[in-house]
C-alpha cells in the first residue's frame, strides 16, 4: 500500500520503506469525484466479500512481502501487475490481525503519461521503478525477514533475469548465503500504482494514511 511507500510500495519513497531515488508521487489530493466514489464503493463491496482476511488473500495466490508499515498495513502481492479491472487488484493489505485494509491497482508503465482508468483522476497514481522483492528465511530458526529488495539495474548487473528472478543471483550479490534461504522472490516491474483504502477512511479513500488505523 504506501505506503509512503510502504515498500512498494515502499520502494519508492524509501527507495530515494521501500527504493533508490524517490518515485513520482501523486499530484492530486483533492476530493473524490462521482466516478471515484462509485469506484470505491464497488471495491469495498467486492473485496470485503472475497478477501476479508489475509488467509483469503493467500488462498487466492497473494504472497506476503512486507512487515507492518507506518500506515498499519502489511502487503500481499499476486504477481499480476496489469490490473484488468477493478476486481483484480495487484496487491491487498491487511492489519496485524489479518483484516482487510485496502488494495493497490497497477498498470505497467508504457509511457510517461499517468493512466486514465475507471474515472480516477490521473494525479492519484504513483509511479514506481522496477525492482526485485524477496523474503529471506533464517536457516536455523525458519524466521522470515520481509521488506527486502534490490533495484532492477543492480539485479541485472549481477547476471539476474527479471522475467525469471533466481535466488542464486541474490547469492552472487551477497544478499543471502545460500539460495534456499530465499522463501519468496519476484519482480515488481516499472508501473503506475493506485492505492485505495477499502476500510472507511475519514481522510478519503485515496489518502496516504487512515486515522482510524493505528500501527501496533
Amino acid at each position: 500500500m504506501w505506503k509512503t511507500l510502504r515498500v512498494a510500495g515502499c520502494v519508492a519513497v524509501c527507495l530515494l520503506p521501500v527504493a533508490a531515488a524517490a518515485d513520482e508521487a501523486p499530484t492530486y489530493h483533492g476530493p473524490q469525484n462521482a466516478a471515484e466514489t462509485a469506484f470505491v464503493r464497488s471495491i469495498q463491496a467486492d473485496l470485503n466479500k472475497r478477501f476479508p482476511t489475509a488467509r483469503d488473500a493467500e488462498r487466492a495466490g497473494y504472497v506476503r512481502y512486507t512487515n507492518e508499515d507506518d500506515t498499519g498495513a502489511i502487503s500481499y502481492a499476486n504477481g499480476q501487475w496489469q490490473s484488468a479491472d477493478i476486481r483484480h487488484p495487484s496487491q491487498l493489505w491487511y492489519d496485524t490481525h489479518g483484516k482487510l485494509l485496502g488494495a493497490d491497482f497497477s498498470v505497467l508503465k508504457a509511457s510517461n503519461t499517468r493512466p486514465r482508468r475507471w474515472g480516477i483522476n490521473p494525479g492519484r497514481w504513483y509511479e514506481f521503478d522496477g525492482h526485485i522483492h524477496y523474503v529471506a528465511r533464517n536457516p536455523r530458526t525458519g524466521k522470515l525477514t520481509y521488506d527486502k529488495y534490490v533495484m532492477d539495474p543492480q539485479f541485472v548487473a549481477a547476471g539476474g533475469n527479471l522475467r525469471h528472478p533466481s535466488p542464486e543471483t541474490l547469492v552472487t550479490m551477497h544478499k543471502v548465503a545460500r539460495a534456499n534461504e530465499v522463501a519468496t522472490i519476484f519482480n515488481f516491474p516499472s508501473l503506475y500504482d493506485l492505492i485505495v483504502w477499502v476500510r472507511p477512511n475519514p481522510s478519503g479513500a485515496f489518502a496516504e494514511k487512515n486515522p482510524l488505523v493505528k500501527r501496533t
